[in-house]
């Protein structure tokens, strides 16, 4: 397995000694858990002054809802909605801001700004995408997908999903490290639930060590996902135990970065989990 000790998140270096969560801020109106709440930069801002002194060491923020079905927005709405909040965060809290963006003008944008990470579901496919994030020096974070969202979960089909979500993820390593992007800027993401059924997703986590040989952190994203709702029958709101408890064998195979809704009790699962690794 390939070890990874930092992340450089632009100026800022971020040790991966111990597992990080990363909170979920959607300024988005139709985001499948928490759409509408955040919209607001002042509500915004507020929940990612929680976030942070609940233990998160980033604060992921997304103008576009990226569920199944989710519309498109255009990058101007995009822009309006995450910059002000972006802007904010980096004045007044001490956390790296993740883009939760594809939009390359956003990822230029917040980089001066403040951020520190782009987090592109799309990983970096879109025109202009990926020299934005190499100029940017940023980390970048490039999630496997099947399909795209607004159509991504009618019929997702794998011969062997986890050796092609892996070389998916090799070849895009491999893309950005020849854009200029050095290994300790990357880090990947299995994408569970984007193109992917319940037999799918439950393989990639109970093999998440055959991906982590590849040179790259590995960020986690189940949170209230509907993984959690097929196996435990929960409606969106009653996820959390079951989110928590992937997030806990993931970090046991040695995945670093957690994307979760709810940072307080996954920060205490998983300072727990890493008190008993290290013994």
């Amino acid at each position: 397995m390939a070890k990874r000790s930092t992340l450089q998140c632009g100026a800022r270096t971020v040790s991966l000694s111990a597992p990080l969560v990363m909170g979920i801020l959607n300024v988005t109106p139709d985001s499948f858990s928490d759409g509408g709440r955040y919209t607001n930069t002042d509500a915004a801002f507020a929940q990612a002054a929680k976030m942070a002194a609940e233990g998160a060491a980033f604060i992921d923020v997304g103008g576009e809802s990226t569920r199944p079905g989710a519309a498109l927005v255009s990058s101007q709405e995009e822009l309006d909605r995450v910059l002000p909040v972006v802007e904010r965060i980096h004045r007044e809290l001490d956390v790296v801001i993740s883009l939760d963006t594809s939009n390359p003008e956003l990822m230029r944008a917040g980089a001066a700004l403040g951020a520190g990470m782009i987090n592109d579901v799309r990983a970096l496919d879109r025109e202009g995408a990926m020299q934005a994030a190499a100029d940017s020096g940023l980390a970048v974070c490039l999630m496997h997908r099947q399909g795209e969202p607004q159509t991504m979960q009618q019929a997702p089909y794998y011969q062997d999903v986890v050796a092609e979500v892996r070389g998916y993820l090799a070849r895009k390593l491999e893309a950005c490290e020849q854009a200029g992007m050095a290994r300790d800027r990357l880090v990947i993401d299995p994408g569970f639930g984007f193109g992917k059924n319940l037999t799918h997703n439950l393989t990639l986590m109970a093999h998440l060590r055959d991906l982590l040989a590849l040179p790259a952190a590995m960020l986690i994203g189940v949170s209230r996902k509907s993984m959690v709702g097929d196996v435990l029958n929960k409606p969106v709101g009653g996820r959390l135990h079951g989110s928590t408890a992937l997030a806990v064998l993931a970090a046991a195979q040695g995945a670093h970065i957690f994307r979760v809704h709810d940072v307080a009790p996954t920060v205490d699962a998983l300072r727990m989990t890493a008190a008993v690794l290290s013994h």
